[in-house]
């Protein structure tokens, strides 16, 4: 039976890979399959950006802090590998948008900027009523003619005007991908915004309508819990559980697969160990900019990606004791718009979101710089960069101390950007993967999405298309 096992070989460890791994290696035992499956990491770690730096009863993400419980694969991944009871949701509260030196509420019923409900838009002080005038446009302008794609920022200048875009969707948006919206792709971020717009004739309206309302609480209702869950004991010991799950001897870290070589009966790979692993199939999880170098005979099928720009950051989080934090705010953080002279691009009161993050009488702040076309912050020394943002900081809060510690963390081009086109030529990569390379396949958050869930929806993707490959379902 040996002999006659198909191999599977996946590149990189992030959590893509890892959910891969974890899946093809859970339906072979639960299906008696000849599968053996191998993860090369080039690091010394698992887990990618999943980091978490836990010190004097802080629990401090380096990375990602948490991922949306609607989008179900990431929850239900955690509980199946032993963490259920290490899952917990954020601390709802006020949220805000920094504009001119003034903090302002982010209008309720809102998402992602886009209104759904009139009165908090109408009263709030973010927008002139010029801007508010504007922005009604959206309900008498036709649909944007049908087109493959267009960058976010095209899309929502026309719908809603400059000034509810400058001041508060280009905050939220742009923070999420670290990205220029006037670059970004609108189908490759976000297409449901576009589908809205086509079927409603109104992105407001179609909001509105697809939205459940908003419940008042009642007297003596619990508080409402938050739409995001983290893990208690950092979001690092979730990728560390996965690969417990893993069997023995099937991760090889700190080793690179300098090349992949199509052979007769399958790929070879030559790793920089020296050695050379056989593969029936791959699962190719690492950065774009690394598949590139990875398949030097077939580099013409990445064409589409050899110009594809990532974006560094860094984030920055601080520790201080509650005292020092002389002007309270009631709420659990704030995006800054491009309007603002600052050099952070927001600021998460972790203290106020997570309540496992921080011990009692402390106060942890989480602050992220570095976006694209403003990125020279990340290169700074660390004492500049924590210089900077106490400065920006003290702008908006009373600190009246320095922070205890500080835990800076650099991405350097972590973030790639999905600029207009995007799907087109993650499409084309798929085509020429399967004329060219049968079994080899891409994902990971170079192709089709960022977020822990949306990479984890890519590993099992890849999963279900190898088993088919293989002949195996």
């Amino acid at each position: 039976m040996a002999d006659t096992k198909k191999k599977v070989v996946i590149i990189g460890g992030g959590i893509t890979g890892l959910t891969a791994a974890y899946y093809l290696q859970k339906h072979a035992r639960d299906h008696k399959l000849p599968l053996e499956v191998k993860l090369v990491e080039a690091s010394r770690r698992i887990g990618g950006k999943m980091q978490t730096v836990v010190k004097d009863g802080f629990v401090i993400e380096r990375g990602p802090d948490s991922f949306l419980e609607r989008k179900e694969s990431a929850g239900r991944l955690a509980r199946e590998v032993g963490l259920g009871d290490k899952i917990v949701n954020n601390s709802s509260g006020k949220s805000y948008v920094l504009v001119r030196d003034r903090l302002h509420p982010m209008p309720g019923g809102s998402i992602m900027g886009i209104p759904t409900e009139i009165g908090p838009f109408i009263t709030t002080k973010l927008f002139s009523w010029p801007g508010k005038f504007r922005a009604a446009g959206d309900f008498i302008l036709p649909p944007s003619e049908k087109k493959e794609d267009q960058t976010l920022g095209t899309f929502f200048r026309r719908r809603l005007g400059d000034e509810v875009v400058e001041n508060l969707i280009e905050p939220l948006l742009s923070g999420i991908y670290a990205g220029d919206i006037d670059r970004l792709s609108l189908m490759a971020t976000f297409p449901q915004f576009y589908h809205l717009e086509q079927k409603y004739g109104s992105l407001v309206r179609g909001m509105k309508k697809t939205t459940p309302p908003r419940k008042a609480p009642g007297a003596g209702a619990p508080k409402k819990k938050g739409i995001f869950i983290g893990i208690s004991t950092g979001l690092q010991s979730m990728a560390e559980a996965i690969e417990a799950k893993l069997e023995d001897g099937s991760v090889m870290k700190s080793t690179r697969v300098d090349k992949v070589v199509k052979s007769e009966n399958g790929y070879a790979l030559k790793l920089s160990t020296g050695d050379t692993l056989e593969a029936d199939s791959i699962v190719m999880t690492a950065p774009h900019e690394a598949a590139l170098h990875m398949f030097p005979e077939h580099e013409h099928l990445f064409e589409g990606f050899k110009n594809m720009p990532s974006t560094s950051v860094a984030t920055v989080s601080m520790a201080f004791p509650e005292s020092a934090i002389k002007e309270d705010i009631d709420g659990t953080g704030f995006v800054v718009s491009r309007n603002s002279d600052y050099v952070i691009t927001a600021c998460t009161w972790t203290h106020k979101k997570w309540a496992h993050s921080t011990p009692k009488g402390k106060a942890l702040l989480r602050c992220y710089v570095g976006r694209a076309g403003d990125e020279a912050i990340v290169d700074q020394p660390d004492a500049e960069i924590v210089k900077v943002v106490l400065e920006d900081l003290r702008k908006t809060m009373n600190i009246a101390a320095e922070p205890e510690f500080t835990v800076i963390t650099r991405w350097k081009e972590s973030m790639p950007q999905y600029t207009v086109g995007h799907k087109q030529r993650v499409e084309a990569l798929k085509d020429g993967l399967q004329a060219e390379l049968p079994g080899v396949y891409m994902a990971g958050s170079s192709f089709e999405g960022l977020g822990i869930p949306d990479c984890i929806d890519q590993g099992e993707t890849a999963v279900k298309k190898i088993l088919s490959y293989l002949n195996f379902q």
